[in-house]
């Protein structure tokens, strides 16, 4: 493939590209220190979807928003789903939340009690009822459960509730929708997690059946972990469902994606690219929080990120990888690797944006559209979303 058709077939994948925006990323959040409360933030799931709908129109590639019930409870989900079309963008996953409430302490679907375990189930299942009402194709399920000390629980019997839980939740499920099992090494539990890694998450989702699949969260693992051999193993299998996008130094920091480790990003991205997952059925999702940068100008600093990184990923000469890895020339292989990654793409992503409709330089658009100025002023008394701290 000569460097100009290997542009162009860049700029055609780069135009299908879909990066899905959360909810939460627009409130205000945090650290479980402290929540920084930001003015003109969201008050209602309206105005997070109307700001989701202003990083759409800048980047051209975040069509979708991600809600997290409880937070964006509303009356009437048909009715907020009509209201993100008219806004030019639609609703993505649904996320579920049975890590808020005291009665979770010991843990939800895993917990020792009949009664908190069929609380936690009836969440999950109003949960597919919003994805019923809104045309959601994706119910994102991750569990705070665990245990802090030996001996505390049955660590086996845990992990037959939570099979029985994801059962029940599997058969609700619609032909068309899918459950995506996320996995976190550790917090709020400490001794234990009842999904600490891919590999727990892919033994649940093997079991059910083709419509569970695993997402991976960038930030949850421990440091030094070869996410792109997860990313590929996971492909391979037929069993990567997404991935929550985001940025990590120590933990589970959820800051913007590609921030930390933009060379991290582009290995995930090349393996995607390379095992057929750069697709629709792939989630590209944000998961982050953003506690002292202004949201939106974050949200799409990192649609940015993703966008570049994928692009580099798509500028990976797959034949002269594949001669190199035959030759066995290590050299030559991790050359071309670097020769991808060190491309200076912004010109090419600006150009796809441009021909999308949207802005070549999106941040600076957002600042000259007066957005942000407009819902200071605009969004005054009435509470304001966030999960607080």
């Amino acid at each position: 493939m000569t460097a100009r058709s290997a542009v162009s077939a860049a700029k055609a994948a780069l135009k299908s590209q879909a990066v899905e925006t959360p909810s939460w990323a627009f409130g205000n959040s945090g650290t479980r220190f402290k929540v920084f409360a930001q003015k003109g933030v969201p008050r209602t799931p309206q105005e997070k979807l109307a700001d989701a709908a202003r990083v759409h129109a800048h980047t051209g590639v975040a069509p979708t928003v991600a809600l997290h019930i409880p937070w964006d409870r509303v009356d009437d989900y048909a009715a907020l789903g009509a209201h993100a079309r008219d806004l030019g963008v639609r609703i993505g996953v649904i996320n579920s939340n049975v890590f808020q409430d005291d009665d979770y302490k010991l843990g939800s679907v895993t917990h020792p009690d009949p009664a908190v375990r069929r609380k936690a189930l009836a969440h999950l299942l109003e949960c597919v009822d919003v994805m019923d009402a809104t045309g959601s194709r994706d119910l994102k399920l991750w569990f705070s459960d665990g245990t802090n000390y030996p001996g505390q629980d049955d660590i086996s019997a845990r992990q037959g509730r939570l099979a029985e839980a994801l059962s029940a939740v599997y058969g609700r499920l619609g032909d068309h929708q899918r459950m995506l099992l996320e996995y976190k090494l550790f917090e709020p539990s400490f001794y234990t997690m009842d999904v600490p890694d891919w590999g727990t998450a892919y033994a649940h989702c093997l079991r059910l059946g083709p419509r569970a699949q695993v997402v991976v969260d960038t930030g949850h693992h421990a440091p030094g972990t070869n996410i792109e051999f997860i990313v590929a193993v996971l492909l391979r299998e037929k069993k990567l469902g997404g991935f929550d996008f985001n940025s990590r130094f120590y933990a589970d920091d959820d800051l913007m994606a590609g921030a930390a480790d933009p060379f991290q990003l582009f290995r995930i991205m090349y393996e995607v690219i390379r095992g057929g997952g750069f697709t629709p059925d792939t989630a590209f999702m944000l998961d982050q929080c953003h506690n002292i940068e202004e949201k939106i100008p974050a949200v799409i600093r990192s649609v940015m990120n993703v966008q570049e990184a994928t692009a580099k990923a798509l500028l990976v000469d797959a034949e002269a990888l594949s001669a190199a890895q035959r030759a066995g020339d290590v050299l030559a292989a991790h050359a071309v690797i670097m020769d991808a990654f060190n491309t200076d793409v912004r010109p090419l992503v600006a150009e796809v944006r441009t021909e999308l409709g949207a802005d070549a330089d999106p941040v600076a658009a957002y600042h000259a559209s007066g957005y942000g100025e407009k819902i200071v002023a605009e969004r005054v008394g009435g509470t304001a979303a966030g999960w607080g701290a």
